[in-house]
């Protein structure tokens, strides 16, 4: 017999449809109501109505096979047969992270037909693949991020055993899966939570909806709403580790912090399944308490994305300026990330007007998550273009080269490794026709801020703007295409190979840079990387050259003298020194 519960304390009746058949639910102690029922087995559809009105889904539905607006279908996780039980994760300082949206990283963009595409990640030596959020949004097709049945795997996908497919599948050849999870709002279109009961405030805002009561009268059941769905995830899917979005947008001011209580009960659930699990943060906050540990004042966050990092590579590589780029654009920013963490650790931000950040001593390289190019950084241009879009060949080997000998955690987002031609555009699919304009109108209007034409900016409700963001896979059968797999594999390869690139010290990095004539160098250990960024040839300074092994990566080729390696322009060279 099944239990069913749900939290609605301002609700005075609460009523389960289950097949046509209505039974009221029994009231318990701190607003939860229950019900035991023969009827609710695998595969049952069902709904609630509160004081009559409704039906509305189960706020912890797990699967919503009609979308947002449908009846909930209770899932029985005992019924998957899981073959992964000798599976363990590699550790997340020897990881290589490739995030993908499930929608558009294959043409059928289903959890199934991903399965098909995990060889060519094998054969590039990801160790990590972080899914962008799957949990039930409004319509088909859409990024994630406005989820509001976020224990329901998204039936356009697949649903959920679909999912589990696929992480079987992703075990059994050796990948770990990260989730990306969103914790800090629900999507509008399909949101009931509120109904149920107080789980947003108006005391705090976010830039995409309301606010979640973390802190507030009431807030300790929604604390749990949120806790246990990051622990189902990790329990009834065996995902290895989550990346929690925006952790700036979750204010909490309680004296144990939301991610601080995160952490702990992963911590304990690690402990009951003897499996090792990994929370990232998305943060903006340059703030290194959210990854140290609780002993010192921290939340216990594993691992957080460096977008100090990304911005620096990204503006030197590019000569962007505009918004928070402002901030960035010299080599020394670049030299700075590499060896403190931040760049902003709390120096004064033109962008920000303001002193942001804190200094991240003691922090491990390998706590910091970098790229070249995310998600956020592609689908939030006008137009969806990739750092393949923007940059020369020679830029991107040099951008990749970074990444990948820096003492972080390298990423890369779906089809980077092969400068993929496709954009990644923004696209939704709300079945609210006044949401939907005041989408295409929002996006409109935020990018002529930019100076871009409103009018050239995909219509984000577009089925074409979705189409054009899909990965071409034929592409990579092209020569240039080719050529940058081919530059992926040798660098990934060189990483795995050498021990000290895998070394996360930021001590371990010794860099040396001109702004002026462009170039810039780093050794770590007997790993030396030099990169020309100018467009004429450079002779860049190596002391330790004389003493030199064969180089091992470059492009094109180098000329290495005595005391000095001479690049042509817009180049890399990696070179091993003799250290005897």
């Amino acid at each position: 017999m099944a239990r069913l519960c749900v939290w609605a304390p301002e609700t005075q009746m609460v009523e389960i449809i289950i097949e046509d058949s209505a039974a009221v639910m029994k009231q318990e102690n701190d607003g939860w109501w229950s019900l035991d029922s023969p009827f609710l087995t695998h595969g049952t559809d069902y709904g609630f109505l509160l004081d009559g009105e409704g039906p509305f889904p189960d706020p912890r539905s797990p699967w919503q096979p009609e979308g947002v607006h449908g009846l909930s279908r209770y899932v029985d996780h005992r019924h998957f047969t899981w073959k992964d039980s000798t599976w363990k994760a590699p550790p997340f300082s020897s990881a290589l992270v490739y995030e993908l949206h499930v929608g558009t990283f294959t043409p059928q963009g289903t959890f199934l037909s991903a399965i098909e595409k995990l060889d060519h990640l094998v054969e590039l030596g990801i160790t990590h693949v972080e899914l962008m959020p799957v949990a039930e949004f409004s319509g088909s097709r859409g990024w994630g991020y406005d989820g509001v049945d976020l224990y329901a795997p998204h039936h356009d996908y697949g649903g959920p055993e679909a999912l589990k497919k696929l992480v079987n599948a992703c075990h059994n050849k050796g990948l770990a899966v990260l989730l990306d999870v969103v914790y800090n709002h629900l999507g509008p279109d399909g949101n009931y939570l509120g109904r149920f009961g107080p789980y947003f405030t108006d005391r705090y805002v976010t830039p995409w909806g309301e606010a979640v009561n973390l802190d507030g009268p009431e807030s300790g059941p929604v604390r749990r709403f949120f806790i246990d769905n990051a622990l189902m995830w990790l329990r009834d899917y065996h995902i290895d580790g989550l990346r929690i979005d925006a952790v700036h947008a979750i204010v909490d001011t309680s004296a144990i912090h939301f991610l601080e209580q995160l952490a702990q009960e992963v911590k304990n659930l690690e402990a009951h399944l003897r499996r090792h699990f990994v929370l990232i943060a998305e943060s903006d906050l340059n703030d290194p308490r959210v990854i140290r540990p609780p002993q010192v004042g921290g939340y216990g966050i594993h691992a957080q994305w460096n977008e100090d990092f990304h911005h620096s590579l990204h503006a030197v590589l590019t000569g962007e300026r505009d918004g928070y780029y402002r901030d960035f654009g010299k080599l020394r920013d670049l030299a700075k990330v590499m060896k403190k963490g931040f760049v902003y650790d709390g120096c004064y931000s033109i962008h920000r007007r303001r002193r942001h950040g804190r200094k991240a001593e003691g922090i491990s390289g390998s706590q910091f998550v970098a790229c070249l190019q995310n998600h956020d950084q592609v689908g939030n241009r006008a137009n969806g273009e990739r750092s393949s879009h923007l940059l020369t060949p020679g830029h991107l080997k040099i951008g990749a080269a970074i990444v990948l000998t820096s003492p972080f955690i390298p990423m890369w987002f779906q089809g980077e490794e092969w400068a993929a031609s496709s954009p990644f555009l923004y696209f939704t699919d709300h079945q609210d026709t006044k949401l939907a304009e005041a989408v295409r109108k929002g996006r409109r209007e935020e990018f002529a801020a930019f100076g871009w034409d409103p009018e050239k900016v995909p219509d984000p409700q577009s089925e074409e703007t979705f189409q054009r963001s899909k990965l071409v896979w034929n592409e990579l059968k092209e020569k240039h295409h080719e050529e940058i797999w081919h530059w992926y594999r040798e660098l990934i390869d060189l990483r795995c190979r050498v021990s000290e690139l895998q070394n996360g010290s930021l001590d371990s990095a010794t860099i040396t840079y001109d702004e002026k004539e462009q170039w810039f160098a780093m050794e770590r250990g007997s790993i030396i990387v030099v990169c020309n960024f100018s467009d004429t040839e450079k002779c860049i300074p190596c002391s330790r050259c004389a003493r030199k092994k064969p180089v091992l990566l470059s492009d094109p080729e180098v000329l290495v003298q005595e005391s000095a390696i001479i690049l042509p322009r817009i180049s890399v060279a990696i070179l091993e020194q003799n250290m005897n």
